[in-house]
């Protein structure tokens, strides 16, 4: 029936995964260990005093998961020593420091629900305990700890007399447990307890007896106390003798666990299956034990609520000096701030003066710097658009064609030439006179066809270029160059589509090769990020669409009215 130890192994699970969850701080709390070490002596009243404390200094370092650790053990506390209403209160307070979505905290989580179930449970409460059983089972994190909790759900279903929702829980969980001798050992006493409260005709006496030798062979003495009141209460009925033999076990094993309440209850079924004489003497015995339990309950929860008292109160009492301490001291602070203001202002003002004549050199050399920066980074550029790329397209005509035009090329080469010596003067780029832009674009895209390589070029009409302003055309001319310098590079293509075209005053461009794709564009190299670049700075807008396998897709559209 009792189910304590089970809590406290959880209670020692969340202890020890403490120093997990907390190796990026270290706060030192003494109080914390002098509580563990109550709570191991068995000394409740101490343990809880020191959570109380450990909890204070825990939320001023605002370290939630301790604090609400601390609150679990002090609503564990209460709910062992009979406060039920306070561990309702504790564990929901608990609640305010715990995080859902951290995973880490799902073990703290479920642990203050099953026991918030415990206590609702002991106040006869169980449709709202059945509630915090399902919190506690969402955030579980552990199979044992799983069918520990569904157990608790199935006692409850129990106690509703919804037996069927109480037998399908122990059939849920019947073969995830047998690997656990004690958890098998439970679930079938419950499960057949179950049945037979379902339907007394049940023979429930064979697993009855066999979960009964399992936890003789376990020594598990709660297990013992369970199985004992289980066949105390299925032979009351059909065999006296034996229901009065079990019920005295019951009674010394609740005796040698130290469980009062199991004692009133084991007391309570001596006297009620006991001939008159001797039921007298239990009764005696039970009312002595009784009005010692209410007498203890009763002092442990003015004994809980002192403490708190104790503990708001010596709070209140350090705040009230610290105020006054504080009031002291701005008193002597006001008074020397006006001794000194002068003072401060004018080594202020003095101090600001060379430090804003500092910031304003340092920006000033900052700026001239940048601009040297940005002037060598756009001199770069135009060697790599114009030269880096020029001579790769020259060198791929003479690899690709087998008839050379030996003028031709020495023209190109010296067209090179006198690109690279415009860079140095910023001149501008001029294009031969003779050709179109049209023609232009048609000859700088050809160059880079060979005979296993076809480029495909539409839409590329004098009219589309009318309305182009020079400054579109030059940096279009440098974009193509980089794209197909990259389909050279990189495609291993057979076959190159360029489309052109213009829609809602804007210049559209559509590259399509059938080459090897990429997974990422962008870590081609510079050359297509000065691709992006380039259009960004025309106010344009530039997609690529590749897959691995599935070649590569770039649309452009620049705007130029």
């Amino acid at each position: 029936m009792k189910s304590l130890p089970i809590y406290i192994a959880v209670l020692v699970f969340v202890a020890c995964s403490e120093d997990d969850n907390n190796q990026s701080v270290v706060i030192q709390n003494p109080d914390i260990d002098k509580a563990y070490e109550y709570l191991d002596r068995g000394v409740g009243d101490s343990a809880f005093f020191a959570f109380n404390k450990a909890k204070d200094i825990y939320i001023e370092a605002n370290d939630s998961l301790n604090a609400a650790n601390c609150l679990i053990n002090m609503a564990i506390t209460q709910q062992d020593q009979g406060d039920y209403f306070g561990a309702q209160e504790t564990g929901l307070q608990a609640t305010d420091y715990l995080d859902k979505s951290d995973s880490s905290h799902h073990i703290y989580i479920s642990t203050n629900y099953n026991n918030l179930g415990i206590a609702t449970g002991k106040l006869s409460d169980f449709e709202k305990a059945l509630t915090f059983y399902e919190l506690a089972l969402q955030f579980s994190t552990d199979s044992l700890y799983t069918s520990i909790y569904q157990n608790n759900m199935a006692i409850c279903y129990q106690e509703l007399k919804r037996y069927d929702k109480a037998i399908q829980i122990y059939a849920d969980i019947y073969d995830s447990v047998k690997h656990n001798r004690k958890q098998f050992a439970r679930v079938l006493s419950n499960l057949a307890r179950t049945k037979w409260l379902a339907a007394p005709t049940y023979p429930a006496a064979d697993e009855l007896l066999t979960s009964l030798a399992i936890r003789q062979e376990e020594n598990d003495k709660w297990g013992l106390h369970a199985s004992y009141v289980h066949l105390t209460d299925y032979y009351a009925n059909i065999r006296l003798d034996s229901a009065l033999w079990y019920a005295r076990k019951m009674y010394d094993t609740a005796t040698e666990i130290k469980s009062p309440d199991d004692q009133v209850y084991a007391l309570s079924k001596l006297i009620e299956l006991s001939p008159e004489g001797k039921a007298k003497e239990y009764f005696r015995t039970y009312q002595s034990l009784t009005d010692s339990l209410h007498q203890a309950r009763t002092a442990a929860k003015n004994q809980f609520a002192l403490i708190r008292y104790e503990v708001e109160k010596n709070k209140a009492d350090n705040l009230r000096l610290q105020n006054e301490n504080a009031e002291k001291i701005n008193r002597l602070t006001r008074q020397r701030f006006f001794i000194g203001s002068l003072v401060f202002l004018l080594i202020l003002f003095v101090a600001g003066g060379r430090f804003w004549y500092k910031k304003r050199k340092q920006r000033l050399e900052l700026e001239a710097q940048h601009k040297i920066k940005a002037s060598q980074l756009k001199t770069s550029r135009k060697v790599h658009d114009v030269v880096a790329n020029g001579i790769y397209r020259v060198m791929s005509e003479i690899e690709n064609k087998e008839d050379i035009d030996r003028e031709g090329i020495l023209d190109k080469l010296e067209g090179v030439y006198h690109k690279s010596r415009d860079i140095s003067y910023e001149a501008e780029e001029s294009l031969p006179a003779e050709l179109s832009y049209a023609q232009q674009v048609t000859e700088l895209l050809t160059s880079f066809a060979t005979a296993d390589q076809k480029v495909l070029i539409v839409g590329n009409e004098s009219q589309l270029w009318d309305h182009v302003n020079e400054n579109i055309k030059t940096e279009i001319k440098h974009v193509l160059q980089e794209l197909m310098v990259n389909m050279r590079k990189h495609s291993h293509t057979d076959q190159v589509v360029i489309r052109f075209g213009e829609n809602e005053g804007k210049l559209k461009i559509y590259y399509k090769d059938n080459g090897v794709g990429t997974k990422n564009v962008h870590a081609q190299g510079n050359g297509l990020k000065n691709t992006g670049s380039r259009i960004k700075n025309l106010d344009g807008e530039i997609i690529f669409v590749s897959e691995p396998g599935n070649g590569l897709k770039i649309e452009i559209a620049i705007p130029i009215s």
